[in-house]
């Protein structure tokens, strides 16, 4: 019974208790008067009298007096026997009329009828209390059940592997499982056993989920799909209890598909929680080993699983029998991302003969899901501005909100910020076009966007998997330029360049201490990083060297800082004409486009 439904009959039944105590009273009090007997036997003498009606229990009467019908007058009578007698002769002669009252089931019943009430209430309470508590039973019994949701083999919408762009060599890795789910017999016959589970490991966005979706939409299998977290509960065993339902249900449901979403919220490294870890988590976790190490080759159920954390995974559920196979679900490259875009805007009214593939350039380092959104804010933009159709500048101006944030035009600047901004984000930009290996500039503004005053904006060149030593170096004299630049022209710094000096910072120890890129120290990695258990396998850096070792370190970090700064010092004043200029033209334009910078800069 759901609670509206109970508090509704409830306040109905207090009403009818209310309303029934009201009528009982309205009908004994309604048009009646008290009279005593010595004013009633003077009535009767003064023959004013029109009708006496004895009550049943003959201890009062009702008089009505005459041209007085509508009143009626109660009285006691002290004695029956003789009222009657004295009256009689007066009744004989037809002065008035006595008359004695029949017992009504109305008055017999109306004394019960609040008893009646209070026990059909109770009863009512009674009985509420015992369907709650059965209504609990019954919950706590299904408490241990799983909550994955099932997709069957016959849904409409089931996904598959054309409606995944890019992705190519999963997609292939995978068309094996596809093909043991559709002819296991014919695996089976050549002895061969196929990978009971799949772990996908990727970072967010990149279609980790959907790739299993499309598996069982190409399978044409039921699909059960469960996150990690919804195994555990604060009530010991309903964690096991839920694995234990859940492998039950996909046997029963065999050949099928379990997707395990961010499996990691159940597999983390035991031993990781206080007092060695024996938690409710860790039962999960054991739980699932079990069911997993228990299924034999013929069950024809694949488990699969996503995660972007694979380096804190219990190592027994790693192992060859559970997940088998390990397939990294990477960033998309340029002809992948040109895939993923237009797979997303053939539903949209974009310009004929759009180039997808700039589009696709100038996305380096996107995910799927930011793909997706970038071109889902660009319709939206365009929607926003009346427009019919998408073009490529409503995909710009998306690309840059999903980078940065929307544009904070209120935002009040004094014309002195204005000038350190512009200033700083030209020096940036300049120094970034005489550096060989660094990216080109695409887009520079000083309208804040998120948490920047403003930003400069590379286009990249080509995709890189790796940086060399000089990138890096050109990277750290990039970041620096805008610091330089405040100091050249305004001989003052601020704290605008606290982000680019922290990241500076990290690439030039990085190149140090993790890249073995020291002039002075040589090809050696100092400290040792360490996976602590007890607070999760969370990476912790340890100092395995000396304390020379560190003074060395932190020598050869400043050193390279001081390099990069000095030489991006050189670059901007051998160029300070180009530097006053781009600033000139942010100040009044706020923005510079990549044409418009490399007009400047080509004189």
């Amino acid at each position: 019974m759901k609670k509206k439904g109970i508090l509704s009959t409830l306040i109905t039944y207090i009403v009818i208790i209310a309303l029934a105590m009201y009528m009982i009273t309205l009908l004994g009090s309604t048009n009646t008067k008290d009279m005593s007997y010595t004013e009633l036997m003077q009535k009767v003498e003064e023959q004013a009298v029109q009708s006496v009606k004895l009550s049943n229990d003959r201890q009062t009467a009702d008089v009505i007096l005459k041209g007085e019908e509508n009143i009626k007058r109660v009285v006691k009578i002290p004695a029956t026997t003789p009222f009657i007698e004295t009256v009689q002769p007066r009744v004989v002669a037809g002065e008035f009329e006595l008359t004695v009252a029949d017992e009504s089931t109305w008055e017999m019943l109306a004394p019960l009828l609040p008893n009646i009430l209070l026990l059909i209430g109770t009863l009512f309470i009674f009985m509420y209390m015992i369907r709650k508590t059965t209504d609990g039973n019954t919950k706590a019994m299904n408490f241990g059940k799983n909550r994955a949701k099932m997709v069957s083999k016959d849904d409409k919408k089931k996904i598959t592997f054309e409606q995944v762009a890019g992705l190519k060599e999963e997609k292939e890795e995978l068309q094996e499982e596809v093909e043991f789910l559709k002819n296991p017999k014919k695996y089976q016959d050549m002895g061969a056993r196929i990978p009971k589970g799949i772990l996908l490991v990727g970072r967010p966005g990149t279609g980790k989920t959907l790739l299993a979706k499309a598996v069982a939409g190409e399978a044409n299998v039921p699909f059960f799909s469960i996150s990690g977290s919804d195994f555990v509960e604060m009530f010991v065993g309903v964690g096991a209890s839920r694995v234990r339902d859940l492998f039950a249900e996909a046997k029963a449901n065999s050949p099928c598909i379990v997707f395990i979403d961010e499996i990691d919220a159940v597999g983390r490294h035991r031993g990781a929680g206080v007092g060695g870890g024996h938690d409710e988590r860790e039962q999960t976790l054991n739980q699932l080993l079990v069911e997993m190490d228990g299924f034999s080759t013929h069950e024809s159920i694949i488990i699969m699983a996503a995660t972007n954390r694979p380096d804190i995974l219990d190592p027994a559920l790693l192992r060859p029998g559970r997940f088998d196979r390990q397939i990294v679900v990477g960033e998309p490259d340029i002809a992948a991302r040109e895939e993923i875009i237009k797979l997303h805007a053939k539903n949209k009214p974009f310009v004929p003969g759009i180039d997808f593939k700039v589009i696709a350039k100038n996305t380096a380092g996107f995910s799927g899901a930011d793909l997706e959104n970038m071109i889902n804010e660009a319709t939206l933009l365009a929607a926003r501005k009346n427009k019919k159709t998408v073009d490529l500048a409503d995909i710009e101006e998306a690309m840059v909100k999903v980078m940065m944030g929307p544009e904070k035009r209120s935002k009040v600047i004094s014309d002195k910020e204005r000038k350190l901004t512009a200033y700083h984000e030209a020096g940036h930009a300049v120094v970034s076009k005489f550096l060989p290996t660094h990216d080109t500039v695409h887009q520079i503004s000083i309208i804040p966007r998120g948490m920047a005053g403003g930003y400069t904006m590379y286009k990249p060149n080509e995709d890189k998997s790796y940086r060399s030593k000089s990138e890096m170096k050109e990277h750290i004299v990039s970041l620096l330029g805008g610091r330089v630049a405040e100091q050249l022209v305004l001989d003052d710094i601020s704290t605008g360049a606290s982000n680019d000096i922290e990241r500076a910072s990290k690439i030039a120890r990085d190149m140090v201490t993790k890249y073995g890129m020291s002039d002075k120290l040589g090809p050696i990695t100092f400290g040792s990083t360490q996976e602590e258990v007890f607070l999760g396998k969370e990476m912790n850096s340890q100092r395995n060297y000396s304390e020379k070792i560190a003074a060395q370190i932190d020598e050869e970090v400043k050193d390279i800082i001081t390099r990069a700064y000095s030489y991006a010092e050189k670059l901007l004043k051998d160029n300070i004409d180009k530097l006053h200029k781009i600033a000139e033209i942010l100040l009044e334009k706020e923005k510079v486009t990549a044409e418009e910078f490399e007009a400047v800069m080509n004189g």
